[in-house]
């Protein structure tokens, strides 16, 4: 009796090569799944399935698994206003672990002695992948042909051909993964320190005219966007709505730099424009609604589960205890942002809360209080300086 091994499958040229591999060459029963983080429409799903069957696969499965990636994860990144290297929205990063999570969940429903992935030994997924793999089903055997045989795509393509796959392998300029929380976008130029990406390279266009201009107003409820310009709808819905209307303008495209797991560094293009908004919008909100000392931990922490999500420790029990922190600081984060959209930028314009701490009944900032006297200010300042100014009666000046 043959042996199952479950595929995590995208259709392209290494998973193709794994499913022959794993076939053919090594004698296992294959069934490929494809996970959904919102990045497939039911076209696209529909043809990554027509090409695992036409490979000859044993079983092919498409799991959505949008809506959970959203409440699992995504809305921890929006309350951790979490931007790698104050950048990047960690759009691949947080789908490869969903993705690895629910491979390993349905190996288990079928009964699989093994798990495979096509990630190469140069990247940070190879470590994702494994690291859930491992954590989650230790019994299993973990199988990386790609990784393992350090093979060259032209290698790939021509065991392809010999086992009668004839098919345009021809990669593409620019190396494309979408997903609900952003799009990576790879190429020549983002290989080299100084390469700039062009305007082609990014799959949204501009669709407005240089002079046009757009308002909306963003609805949030404890922390989680909820509707726009008047319209609730549930937060998955209003995210892919976001980008929708900001695609538009072709706002939210940079380029991240970063530290990989394994140690070397790398640049990725993406294009994020309801992320960077919606981040940036629950910022500003924030601001207006939270304690100093809730922003400063706040701050700490979002920084910290983003490092910890991009470096695969997802399931570590501390990630859990963080979300535990970020979801209790959102209380009170509901109200609406204005935004404007111009061609390739946005402003974050203001706020409507009826939490707002900046309130006229306690004084304006700069002219005038309505809750202490000058002489309360003295009293209160020689208290906060006493240390400092024994600390220098003590060791003297500065500069002496």
């Amino acid at each position: 009796m043959k042996k199952k091994v479950v595929l995590a499958f995208s259709g392209g040229l290494d998973t193709s090569y794994c499913v022959k591999y794993l076939a053919e060459d090594i004698g296992f029963e294959v069934h490929t799944a494809v996970v959904n983080t919102g990045g497939f429409d039911k076209e696209e799903l529909e043809q990554i399935a027509h090409s695992a069957q036409s490979l000859g696969v044993s079983s092919h499965k498409s799991i959505e698994a949008t809506q959970k990636y959203y409440q699992e994860c995504v809305r921890y990144l929006i309350f951790g206003n979490v931007l790698k290297n104050n950048t990047y929205p960690l759009s691949v990063s947080a789908e490869r672990v969903f993705q690895a999570l629910e491979i390993i969940e349905y190996a288990k429903t079928i009964g699989a002695d093994a798990v495979a992935h096509g990630s190469t030994g140069a990247g940070n997924d190879q470590v994702r992948f494994d690291l859930v793999f491992q954590v989650l089903a230790p019994d299993l055997e973990i199988i990386t042909p790609i990784r393992d045989q350090q093979l060259s795509r032209e290698q790939e393509v021509a065991y392809l051909k010999e086992k009668g796959v004839e098919k345009d392998w021809s990669k593409a300029k620019y190396s494309i993964n979408k997903g609900l929380w952003g799009t990576s976008v790879g190429g020549a130029e983002t290989l080299t320190s100084n390469g700039v990406l062009p305007d082609e390279a990014f799959p949204t266009k501009l669709r407005v005219k240089d002079n046009e201009r757009e308002s909306l107003k963003l609805h949030f409820e404890k922390g989680e966007l909820v509707g726009i310009d008047g319209k609730m709808m549930p937060a998955v819905e209003a995210i892919i709505a976001l980008e929708k209307i900001a695609g538009n303008f072709a706002v939210g495209r940079d380029v991240h730099v970063g530290d990989t797991i394994i140690g070397i560094k790398g640049r990725v293009g993406f294009e994020a424009a309801a992320p960077l908004i919606i981040i940036k919008a629950h910022h500003l909100l924030e601001k207006h609604v939270l304690t100093k000392w809730q922003q400063h931990w706040k701050e700490q922490l979002g920084n910290w589960y983003g490092m910890m999500l991009h470096e695969a420790a997802f399931l570590d029990p501390v990630m859990r205890n963080i979300e535990t922190f970020l979801e209790e600081t959102q209380r009170t984060v509901t109200g609406e942002v204005q935004v404007k959209l111009y061609p390739y930028r946005f402003e974050i314009t203001g706020i409507e809360s009826k939490y707002d701490l900046m309130s006229a009944k306690f004084g304006s900032y700069g002219e005038m209080n309505l809750a202490w006297s000058g002489e309360d200010v003295k009293g209160f300042t020689k208290i906060l300086g006493n240390q400092i100014r024994i600390y220098h009666q003590v060791n003297g000046s500065k500069n002496d």
